[in-house]
C-alpha cells in the first residue's frame, strides 16, 4: 500500500490517496496548450489514479469545467483562495479516475513520470525525458 498526502499552497484543502502499489499511478507529463495554459508553465505533470484511491480529507474545492477545445468537457478542481490546482478529470472518465497535479503532493517525487504526451508541442528548449513512452499527439 502507497499512502500520500497533498494539499494546496494555503492547505485550506487536503487530500489523502491511497494506492495498492505505486503502479496504480501513470504520472505524464502533458505539452497540449490546454496544460500549459491550466498549469502556467510548458507542461502539465498530473498523475492518473483510480478515483476511489483519492478523497479530500480538509476543505472543499471550487470546480471549473470547460471544453477542451475538442468537444470533450474537463473539470478542474482547485482551492478559491490561494488558486492552487489539486486535479482534473475529463467527462469520459469522470466516473472511474483522478488526474491528480503531482506538484500538489506532500511527496511529488513518490510518483515519477511514465511518459509524456502531445510531444509535437513540447518546447524546442526541452530535452525528452528517457526510458518512458513519447506520443506526439492522441487521435480523439
Amino acid at each position: 500500500m502507497q499512502d500520500l498526502t497533498g494539499s494546496c499552497y494555503c492547505r485550506k484543502i487536503e487530500y489523502r490517496l491511497q494506492l495498492a502499489s505505486p503502479e496504480d499511478a501513470r504520472t505524464s507529463l502533458c505539452h497540449c496548450r490546454n496544460c500549459k495554459k491550466a498549469f502556467g508553465t510548458n507542461y502539465g505533470l498530473t498523475a492518473k489514479v483510480p478515483k476511489e484511491a483519492f478523497r479530500y480529507t480538509k476543505g472543499s474545492p471550487k470546480e471549473h469545467a470547460a471544453d477542451n477545445g475538442s468537444g470533450t468537457t474537463i473539470y478542474r478542481e482547485f482551492c478559491d483562495t490561494c488558486g492552487s490546482f489539486i486535479l482534473e478529470y475529463g467527462e469520459m472518465a469522470k466516473d472511474k479516475f483522478r488526474y491528480i497535479v503531482v506538484g500538489s503532493l506532500d511527496t511529488p517525487e513518490a510518483l515519477p513520470p511514465k511518459g509524456e504526451f502531445f510531444c509535437k508541442a513540447r518546447a524546442s528548449w526541452m530535452p525528452e525525458i528517457p526510458g518512458i513512452f513519447h506520443k506526439q499527439e492522441i487521435k480523439q
